[in-house]
């Protein structure tokens, strides 16, 4: 059942205003039901308030209204363990939900599927996965679209089956298409080994200096760090991969009916983006981590007409809080850029980091986590969870 309600997760005070102005409260938003005005917030001091939307002022109600789920993308509660898919097709009225997943080679998904198989029989794992049977289920609400500088890899639907990989798009599929009534396509566009501050560098990022040697910026190469702005042929330039990357996307948003049967419109819903282990290789890239970071998230938007979508950073799951030298400099940049932190103001409810590192079971990324499939779909599910979270803000 689509849920009418606006339920909130870890909201932030607000203060209220009556409708004729002479009054005022602080309290954060629980839930608000567009459908009857109905409104419950928790005022200061923990007490819970029930009233009718009649009683704020227009300014609160238009608030109100803006938080509620869109008609392309309602949102249905998220229980704690999802239920296998219900072999249902989506709504193909509504405009596909695409959610593009970026990073270098563990967003590629190195999770065995032996070892995914241990832990749905041994640890009674991720149910959704598999059929009452024992087979792998499919979700066909779910397009699964994975391209590698413009090499289709797979386009079906969101299933395990035929694969001996998997990745953080099964957590994160399974759970946006059980939240979404609208069909949803993941669209992967990325390859291994490429770093922020070089191969993946976006638009708008300018040369600079660092010990004494110049750095490139976009689209420039190390004997012409400015570059004229155009893309370099015949050598690798700083961002070739961000340029590869967006372009594959884009590639497949043009014949969209190809990738997704039927459908005839879209909407970029989302981003996900797992990435960073090839920056902490040096001092340069790590330290600048969190400048590109924040431009790599607005171009992105700029660059897919999508001023709105959300955006998921994920860290790197060896990395714990207070590490030190280039890992520390790179977490503490994916943990600056979450909206919550008011670094970014203009990150606020629309970008949200994940501290993957409870979700690690061994290993590192640069090892691809030992293989461990658990790695993956823990901090996929994680990752999906965190975009629910922001699709209810």
């Amino acid at each position: 059942m689509i849920l009418a309600t606006v339920l909130v997760s870890g909201a932030r005070a607000r203060t209220w205003i009556s409708a004729d102005g002479t009054k005022t409260f602080e309290g954060d938003l629980q839930s608000y039901d567009e459908a009857t005005g109905a409104v419950v917030v928790i005022a200061r001091g923990g007490s819970k308030m029930n009233f009718k939307q009649d009683v704020l002022s227009a300014e609160d109600i238009a608030w109100l209204k803006s938080q509620s789920p869109k008609s392309s993308g309602e949102v249905k509660e998220l229980p704690e363990v999802l239920p296998d898919p219900d072999d249902k097709e989506a709504d193909m009225s509504k405009p596909v939900q695409v959610y593009i997943l970026l990073g270098q080679s563990n967003m590629l998904g190195m999770g065995s599927v032996a070892s995914l198989e241990s832990a749905i029989k041994t640890k009674e794992k991720y149910p959704y996965l598999v059929d009452e049977a024992g087979g792998w289920t499919v979700r066909k609400d779910v397009r699964n679209v994975f391209m590698m500088t413009f090499k289709l890899q797979h386009n079906d639907w969101m299933s395990v089956t035929n694969r001996n990989k998997v990745g953080p798009e099964y957590g994160i599929g399974h759970i946006l298409g059980y939240v979404t009534e609208a069909p949803v396509m993941i669209l992967k566009s990325c390859i291994g080994n490429r770093s922020l501050g070089w191969d993946l560098l976006p638009p708008g990022s300018e040369p600079y200096e660092f010990e004494g040697k110049m750095v490139p910026g976009y689209r420039g190469t190390p004997s012409n760090p400015k570059g004229n702005g155009e893309k370099v042929t015949g050598e690798w330039y700083a961002g070739k991969q961000y340029d590869d990357d967006v372009d594959g996307a884009k590639q497949i948003l043009s014949d969209l009916g190809k990738y997704y049967p039927g459908a005839t419109k879209y909407e970029i819903a989302g981003f996900f983006f797992w990435q960073g282990a090839k920056d902490t290789g040096n001092a340069e890239n790590s330290t600048r981590y969190e400048k590109n970071l924040v431009q790599f998230i607005k171009q992105l938007r700029l660059d897919f007409e999508a001023p709105d979508a959300k955006f998921v950073v994920a860290t790197l799951g060896q990395t714990k809080k207070g590490a030190k030298g280039n890992e520390g400099l790179v977490l503490d940049a994916q943990l600056a850029v979450d909206g919550g932190t008011g670094k970014y103001p203009e990150f606020k409810g629309n970008v949200i980091s994940v501290y993957t590192n409870p979700f690690c079971h061994g290993g590192s990324a640069n090892g691809h986590y030992g293989g461990n499939s658990e790695t993956y779909m823990d901090i996929g599910e994680a990752m999906g969870r965190a975009m629910v979270e922001l699709m209810g803000q």
